[in-house]
């Protein structure tokens, strides 16, 4: 079925339904709209802090500590 033949199809059995049936399918429109925007905007935040540069400082730092620094060592 095309997109356009399952949404005529979807309008014509929201027509037959009353109206507290149509507020769910609404409500669940907009809760699967709300998914695909978060799911959109975390793997745009996760494409950008895996290109970013801000840490790259860090791998040129020397190490400061060892492992003899430790008063303790737990296994």
């Amino acid at each position: 079925m095309t997109r356009e033949s399952l949404i005529q199809k979807t309008l014509q059995h929201l027509e037959q339904l009353p109206d507290q049936k149509v507020k769910e399918v609404s409500d669940f429109a907009e809760f699967l709209l709300f998914k695909i925007d978060n799911q959109i905007l975390t793997e745009g935040i996760q494409k950008m802090v895996s290109e970013s540069k801000s840490f790259d400082f860090l791998e040129d730092d020397e190490e400061i500590y060892s492992e003899e620094d430790l008063k303790e060592k737990y296994k």
